[in-house]
């Protein structure tokens, strides 16, 4: 633990001690980490309670070993397909060994930043234990006992493992042990179709495995249909099984030591196997253990009750990022820990606004969405009140020149300009959403875009086209036209 900055009093309570503090934070992943360091440095006194490695899931276990996994696979990729550009292509020899090096290289690189050695020279104490409520704004920490004026609960979420039969027999794989293979996985059944199953699915098939998805419903459920199809025929077309609308009813261990999964579909069992198993179906609250019936926290299984303010049924206890359910993003905590140190530091009744926060799955093509969909526009305001307008990268220089034009750009705007949601399915869609997010955001209209100077030759060019799309119909209309002819003949 760091050296306090205020007094630590032994307890009367089983040789417990006691700590006084301004704010106790719960959980050091992204969103407790933001609030910590954030508050230590504006001038609040600070415990943070993790009992697992700092930097929570994001760093170890999701956002920075997934990404450095999908590079070695993209790697694998750019070799198998050169010739294209003139050069021999030729077949990668994949070490997954030195992969998993790679892999846990690009987390060390990162770690000291959320270290506890880090933290410790801001001013915060560190207490690497579980934090259980013991009473309303009273936490137990190990052999400490901490009394804080505000409590930020922030522990994130873990892999939800469905109830299936037979599941619990057999070796599997989750976000929380798929980054620490060494080993070559030769065949590889996915359970999920969301962005952790399909990105692994991407790395490993480009990594050499021999890979299948099972979804229930449909991959990329959450996003735009139209832009989903193009990266599932990407997949597809590099040799993953995607195989949807399949629901696993019984996992079973192979004599040959694999595993065999039995799906339904379309009223029938049809049977899968394979060397290795991730289950990748979703991802839960991390709620066991905290007590929260003590601190009369309300909470259900999606998450942790909170108002607009991210304020618990006690209103000195927050709850961000994971833990609450919803958009459970890396980004979201991080934007949650300004709202609470908006609250608690400066009393003012800073409240969340989700309708800019985008999401990305890094697949080849990414996919990215911020804002509401056109079909979630339409329903709320009319399907006459809403445009949507598109364009396709096979239409940006630079992605003709790079080989790169599988994808689009769509807008959904209401009939006034305003920009209400944006899709991009295409090469660094991740990075293109930005600036829509902040149109959205800030409220402007798609004239915003289409005033824009975009660099040539560059992939954000696409956004400015897209927007100029808005308006060509109206530009290049008849009216228009004898506008223009009416003045060429006064003038």
């Amino acid at each position: 633990m760091a050296k306090c900055t205020f007094v630590v009093t032994a307890g009367l309570f089983l040789g417990m001690k006691t700590i006084s503090t301004d704010i106790c934070v719960l959980g050091g992943g992204s969103g407790g980490l933001s609030v910590a360091a954030g508050a230590v440095q504006m001038g609040a006194r600070v415990v943070l309670v993790e009992p697992g490695p700092m930097g929570g899931d994001c760093l170890n276990y999701g956002c920075v070993p997934s990404k450095a996994l999908l590079a070695a696979g993209h790697h694998a990729a750019v070799m198998r397909n050169a010739g294209a550009f003139g050069i021999q292509s030729v077949e990668p020899s994949v070490d997954m060994a030195a992969v998993a090096d790679h892999i846990a290289e690009a987390i060390a690189a990162i770690a000291p930043h959320d270290s506890v050695e880090r933290f410790e020279s801001l001013g915060v104490t560190v207490i690497q234990a579980k934090g259980q409520f013991i009473a309303p704004r009273q936490v137990e920490a190990g052999a400490y006992r901490i009394s804080a004026k505000y409590f930020v609960i922030a522990t994130g979420s873990t892999a939800m493992i469905p109830p299936i039969a037979g599941l619990d027999t057999v070796p599997y794989f989750t976000n929380e042990t798929i980054f620490a293979n060494r080993e070559f996985l030769p065949e590889l059944l996915i359970l999920g179709g969301g962005p952790i199953g399909m990105e692994m699915a991407q790395a490993y098939r480009r990594l050499g495995s021999k890979v299948t998805v099972l979804e229930m419903f449909q991959c990329f459920a959450k996003d735009d249909p139209d832009c989903a199809a193009i990266v599932k025929a990407k997949l597809s077309e590099e040799g993953v099984d995607i195989r949807e609308n399949h629901r696993v009813t019984h996992v079973a261990q192979q004599s040959t030591g694999g595993v065999q999964v039995t799906a339904e579909h379309d009223g029938e069992q049809v049977m899968f196997s394979a060397s290795h198993l991730i289950v990748a179906t979703g991802r839960k609250p991390v709620l066991d253990g905290l007590g929260l019936e003590a601190a009369g926290i309300a909470y259900d299984s999606k998450g942790i009750s909170v108002d607009a303010r991210l304020r618990t049924t006690d209103r000195r206890i927050f709850a961000i990022g994971d833990v609450i359910g919803g958009l459970q993003f890396t980004h979201t905590a991080g934007y949650h820990a300004g709202i609470v140190i908006r609250n608690m530091l400066f009393k003012l009744p800073a409240k969340v606004d989700h309708r800019a926060m985008p999401w990305v799955t890094y697949t080849d093509p990414e996919l990215a969405h911020v804002g509401e969909s056109a079909h979630t526009a339409q329903a709320r305001l009319g399907e006459a009140a809403v445009m949507v307008t598109e364009f396709p990268f096979s239409g940006n220089d630079r992605a003709i020149a790079e080989r790169q034009t599988e994808g689009k750009i769509k807008v959904v705007s209401d009939r006034r300009g305003s920009v209400l949601g944006v899709d991009i399915v295409g090469a660094h869609a991740g990075e293109l959403i930005l600036p829509w997010q902040a149109l959205i955001g800030k409220k402007q209209k798609i004239s915003a875009m289409a005033a824009t100077i975009a660099a040539y030759p560059t992939r954000s060019e696409i956004s400015k086209r897209v927007a100029g799309q808005y308006f060509t119909p109206k530009l290049f209309s008849e009216r228009v036209k004898k506008i223009v002819r009416l003045l060429l003949k006064l003038f």
